[in-house]
């Protein structure tokens, strides 16, 4: 069976704008450990308190399957391994396997550890013939092996061969530099295969855009064992996507990796990662992101509401997505049909309700209205066209005062009225660090008190488009918010000449949402 290896808290780690608490590291474990993940790189003891701090903290962790795994390097020069503080951390993590790198280009030999081409080879091996003698499984990774095998293959090889004579029971092909062609990764595992008695892994980073594409190849010439990180975090332009490498290895090369189990919760998995990264999720990466399976074009739709195959490489629930129809001024009726079909299977393409619908869907595009993320705000529109959708509030007003005090600071606060079905009436007032956010507290204010769930509440995120740029200050905004309640995400739209009304039409659409999702579930 294939071994999958996570570097997503220590590579993924390094790239710009990553970064972990321990928390966060532990939340991550559990999550790779549930999909399926063997062994989870945790970080680096020798460098830092924290990566320590983590496999204290993960001892406490009642894992599946997963094997959380220290990383370090070949021991210092300086040192015996015995002395090597590096080593000696490694050890102390209490991890028994194990995982170090050294240097397989002669050139990082000598002009970066500044030691001679032999003495590079005997740091090798007495590194990892101390962590095999001190009851450790040793997993070696080969930096900079493409490089160095294209400069002197003999040395590179050399390199994994003193880590295979001191007991290493793995030696994984690292391209650091993320600049080899597939081709050139596939002539190098095997190469490697004829020449060494161990299961070979692969490493590859992504600089030339080649990080999955070179760890899928590495696997067709025999890799047993693949190392990436999820959404592809890592230094420089990143890491091998595991997110993009797993669903490959096991839907379209048939290998058993992962379970089919596992394999389904790959989105929310990577959705997980990206959350406590803190940083937007791509929603355009293969398999995992929202746009992988979604369809605008209208003969797209069209052939996709006839057999999901036309144009949709698997089935998306295979790996936790789900298909999606944009609504947008390229879709026709049927488009709308296929979107509308869970709630109305009985409509037609051809019915009145569908028609009204597609003719205010078309008067809405033409005012700026864009629905594609907005799926909230399309849903509340076709309840309203089609069954008379009656809101839960309505609102009687609304002001927003700015003004600039003493300490040049901004004040902004929003007073509102809104009254509830029964016809009871609120009006209060609340302060906000702008507008949109005053009118944002001020209307939660006066609706919690009959609706406490919108206590659960938040926006994720805001955006502002201005959709005709010549006519300056006075042109239309789009804006768009996404918001969520702690167990789904939903997006709603507004558009105006004036910022604060279209803030306001998509506020009050997200929280409409929230009241209308909770009634539908009772």
């Amino acid at each position: 069976m294939l071994e999958l290896y996570d570097t997503t808290l220590r590579d993924g780690n390094q790239g710009e704008g990553v970064a972990f608490s321990v928390e966060d590291k532990l939340l991550i474990i559990k999550a790779l450990d549930h999909l399926g993940i063997h062994y989870i790189e945790g970080g680096y003891p020798g460098s830092n308190p924290k990566d320590m701090e983590l496999f204290k903290s993960a001892e406490a962790l009642e894992l599946q399957q997963a094997a959380i795994v220290p990383f370090g390097s070949t021991r210092h020069p300086r040192y015996q391994p015995s002395a090597d503080p590096n080593l000696l951390a490694l050890l102390d993590t209490g991890a028994r396997t194990v995982t170090i790198f050294g240097k397989s280009w002669e050139l990082h030999a000598t002009d970066v550890l500044r030691v001679t081409a032999q003495e590079n080879i005997e740091l090798i091996e007495s590194s990892v013939r101390f962590l095999v003698e001190n009851g450790r499984e040793v997993i070696y990774d080969a930096e900079h092996f493409f490089d160095g095998y294209d400069d002197q293959p003999d040395y590179a090889l050399q390199t994994l061969k003193a880590a295979a004579r001191a007991g290493a029971r793995c030696v994984v092909l690292c391209d650091t530099n993320g600049g080899r062609l597939p081709l050139e990764i596939q002539e190098g595992v095997r190469a490697v295969m004829a020449e060494i008695n161990l299961p070979v892994g692969i490493h590859p980073h992504n600089d030339a855009g080649m990080g999955v594409a070179n760890a899928v190849l590495a696997v067709q010439a025999g890799a047993a064992h693949v190392q990436g990180t999820f959404n592809g975090y890592g230094e420089r332009c990143g890491n091998a996507n595991l997110a993009s490498i797993i669903p490959t290895l096991k839907l379209k090369l048939g290998i058993d990796c992962i379970s089919e189990d596992g394999l389904s919760q790959l989105m929310e998995t990577s959705r997980l990662i990206s959350e406590l990264a803190n940083l937007p999720h791509d929603e355009r990466q293969p398999y995992v992101g929202s746009s992988a399976f979604a369809h605008k074009g209208g003969m797209h739709i069209d052939a996709v509401c006839k057999n999901p195959r036309t144009f949709e490489h698997i089935d998306p629930e295979l790996v936790g997505n789900e298909q999606r129809i944009l609504i947008s001024d390229q879709a026709g009726k049927s488009a709308i049909l296929k979107k509308i079909e869970r709630r109305y299977p009985n409509d037609d393409k051809n019915s009145p309700e569908v028609i009204a619908l597609f003719d205010r869907l078309k008067e809405a595009e033409n005012e700026g209205y864009q629905y594609e993320a907005a799926d909230a705000s399309f849903e509340l529109l076709t309840r309203t066209v089609l069954n008379g959708y009656q809101p839960f509030f309505d609102l009687l007003g609304f002001r927003v005062i700015i003004e600039k005090v003493k300490d040049h600071s901004i004040r902004s606060e929003a007073t509102i009225k809104v009254m509830a079905p029964g016809g009871e009436v609120e009006h209060t007032a609340a302060d906000g660090d702008g507008p949109v956010n005053a009118l944002d507290r001020a209307l939660r204010k006066a609706l919690e008190r009959f609706y406490p769930s919108l206590q659960d509440v938040h926006l994720t995120d805001y955006k502002v488009r201005v959709l005709d740029t010549q006519a300056g200050t006075g042109a239309k905004v789009r804006v768009l918010i996404e918001a969520s309640d702690g167990r789904e995400h939903w997006g709603t739209v507004g558009v105006s000449e004036n910022i604060i009304q279209a803030s306001w039409e998509a506020l009050i659409d997200s929280l409409e949402y929230k009241l209308y999702k909770d009634s539908r579930e009772a």
